[in-house]
């Protein structure tokens, strides 16, 4: 059997982002092994697989860990001897396509979406370029989940035009995020699902709270992600419960079902500054909740204004706000017709087959030519 290798910054990501996507391989009669760090905390593994931990300092800045990470990975594919592998997240798409250069494997790269350091200028963001001009060089493919990063990453000459092409997000898995009418309550809950950090459009979620909270008292705004994230714009524990002593928010926690939380919800938010294509988005719209989120690349793709949910001005509370109480306002029938287009979308544009099929023909095509 042919071996394929994924890997990216946590087990967490590949479990829930990348399973279909390793049963698709799977089924196709591919070996498949998952390569990542922390499978330990993971739950529930990936069955038919077999996993290898990996050190990926994924918040850090020491280059010694860096080369480490590199000297890791080629250790593992000399024991491995993978025929392709796939690389997802920064660190494991820049350290991960290294060592596969180095080795003469055959690689394929998803670049989910540019963060600060890349598009924010400065030191940080010339040596992220550099890094990627490197280490995309001899990438086979190189997916894309929105047109935005696909131009950047052309204009900076980073890759080649007849080595990419554009994915749907990570897609959406149809059958288990399936629709699902809204339960009629007196408050409208807003829900905020992501990691909770500041580029995230936390602040500008709670800032918004308090303003729609003057006109309609009985709505209920409640965040659900992981505290405690190793990133410069993390929000603090202590925030967070000073935000809920004051009534502004409820934090429900973390959790690996997200979907319970969003079938309780009347609407999912996301005021984030930049994504690649979130995948909340995609899961609130095919379980039938209106969206409302940032005009920014990523998120505009999730999103026909005024069709299935609402575009707001990205760092604005103060739109933000005004499309919140423009949700409320809307009859129960204008919402469902949201709902019911939201999951059309998802059914033409982002079922997860799209991906799995494009990942499949790809590494298919690297086999036969191999």
């Amino acid at each position: 059997m042919k071996k394929i290798i994924i890997s990216a910054n946590s087990y967490w990501n590949l479990f829930n982002f990348r399973k279909n996507l390793v049963h698709c391989l799977l089924d196709n009669e591919l070996s498949v092994v998952t390569l990542s760090p922390d499978s330990c905390h993971a739950t529930t593994m990936i069955k038919n697989t077999k996993h290898i931990d990996i050190n990926i300092d994924s918040g850090g800045m020491s280059p010694l860990n860096d080369i480490c990470t590199v000297i890791e990975y080629m250790i593992v594919f000399y024991k491995e001897k993978p025929d392709v592998c796939l690389f997802f997240t920064t660190k494991s798409n820049i350290y991960g396509s290294l060592a596969a250069s180095a080795m003469g494997i055959n690689y394929i790269n998803n670049i989910s979406g540019l963060g600060t350091a890349f598009i924010g200028g400065g030191w940080l963001s010339r040596i992220l370029i550099m890094l990627y001009k490197i280490s995309l060089k001899n990438s086979k493919m190189v997916f894309f989940q929105n047109k935005d990063d696909q131009k950047i990453f052309l204009e900076k000459n980073i890759v080649y035009k007849d080595r990419i092409d554009l994915l749907p997000g990570s897609g959406v898995d149809l059958e288990l995020y399936n629709l699902t009418s809204m339960v009629e309550k007196r408050t409208f809950v807003f829900l905020l699902v992501a990691r909770l950090i500041r580029d995230k459009g936390v602040l500008e979620f709670v800032e918004s709270a308090k303003i729609v909270r003057k006109e309609f008292p009985n709505a209920e705004f409640q965040l659900l992600g992981f505290l405690g994230v190793k990133n410069k714009t993390a929000i603090s524990e202590s925030q967070v419960k000073h935000w809920e002593s004051k009534g502004y928010v409820k934090y429900l926690g973390s959790t690996d079902n997200v979907s319970t939380y969003m079938k309780d919800s009347s609407c999912v938010v996301l005021p984030s500054y930049r994504e690649g294509t979130p995948r909340t988005l995609l899961e609130a719209a095919a379980l039938g909740r209106p969206i409302i989120t940032t005009d920014v690349p990523g998120c505009r793709e999730v999103v026909d204004d005024g069709i299935n949910g609402y575009l707001c001005e990205v760092r604005n509370p103060i739109d933000l706000a005004e499309k919140m109480k423009r949700m409320i306002s809307l009859s129960d029938k204008e919402r469902q017709d949201m709902s019911l287009r939201g999951r059309e979308k998802m059914e033409n544009e982002f079922d997860d087959t799209i991906v799995s099929t494009k990942y499949l023909d790809t590494i298919n095509e690297i086999l036969v030519n191999k």
